[in-house]
């Protein structure tokens, strides 16, 4: 089993996840349990937008750095999603890109597309004026840790300036990820990923987070 790496791309990974308003006891399980990790991934922020559509709930899309950043849902095996990275596309995006890769993922109708390339910020006139997108601005307060060879983080996420905290556990092996989550105190916990627990908050699904 090949050791996993924080900040480096690997093949697909399982994932748990979960959203909520308070994780302080499992947080502080994590981070005593945690070996000791690049001090790049001790903690980071980030300004990300995430594209939200009514009808998927299959393709993560968001854009960071200003890139276009698409990871995709492969299967759930034991409770675990396992995604994928598809894509990274940097702005202006070609037309072509936007009507074979992009717009799919989304699952939405295709709009009228007029330019050949679009720039960041025609990129998003053409979601706001969608009826079935939304761009929704996060802020991510990350802390990372490394768990029975996990990558885990917990996270403090504002949502459109809503604030909520999240906290999770990554690997390539089931088996890492449920003794993590054994570990840190979160079993029956609900798994909840960013695409749900984003659409809870701005009232795109009636659900609410795990606690």
């Amino acid at each position: 089993m090949s050791e996993l790496k924080i900040g480096e791309i690997s093949k697909p990974r399982f994932e748990f996840r979960t959203f909520g308003q308070d994780f302080t006891a499992q947080a502080e399980r994590m981070a005593r349990l945690s070996t000791p990790v690049p001090e790049k991934v001790w903690h980071r922020e980030s300004d990300e937008i995430y594209i939200m559509s009514r009808t998927n709930d299959l393709n993560n899309t968001k854009i960071r750095d200003g890139k276009m950043d698409v990871k995709a849902y492969v299967k759930t095996v034991d409770g675990l999603e396992q995604w994928d990275p598809k894509l990274k596309a940097e702005f202006p995006i070609s037309k072509k890109r936007l009507v074979e890769e992009i717009f799919p993922a989304f699952i939405v109708e295709l709009p009228e597309l007029t330019e050949e390339e679009y720039s960041f910020d025609a990129f998003i006139a053409l979601i706001d004026a969608h009826p079935d997108l939304q761009a929704v601005n996060i802020h991510k307060e990350r802390y990372g840790y490394m768990v029975n060879n996990t990558i885990c983080e917990v996270a403090n996420v504002l949502v459109n300036g809503a604030k909520i905290t999240s906290i999770n556990s990554e690997s390539t092996e089931l088996e890492d990820i449920q003794q993590t989550i054994k570990d840190v105190k979160l079993e029956g916990v609900e798994n909840i990923n960013y695409l749900q627990a984003i659409k809870r908050v701005i009232g795109m699904k009636n659900l609410p987070l795990a606690n």
